[in-house]
């Protein structure tokens, strides 16, 4: 039984707008212009915006790597 005033597990979702979709990537990134060469910024995404999310940042060059959310760790991105 849960509590009412227990935090809720949540499930990572999707950063693209509107997406309610479960996490299922981590799109790492970085601004040049803003963030020091090893900072690193992430977002998520499902399998359908997994593409478009990784266009918007890689024409900008800001895209460092996509990888599975699945085990990933802050740390290893």
């Amino acid at each position: 039984m849960l509590l009412p005033d227990a935090p809720q597990p949540q499930t990572p979702i999707c950063s693209a707008k509107g997406c309610r979709a479960d996490a299922v990537w981590v799109l790492v990134w970085n601004n040049p212009k803003l963030h020091t060469p090893d900072r690193r910024k992430t977002w998520l995404a499902c399998d359908e915006h997994r593409e478009h999310l990784s266009q918007f940042l890689g024409v900008r060059g800001f895209l460092k790597e996509v990888l599975p959310f699945d085990g990933w760790t802050p740390d290893a991105g």
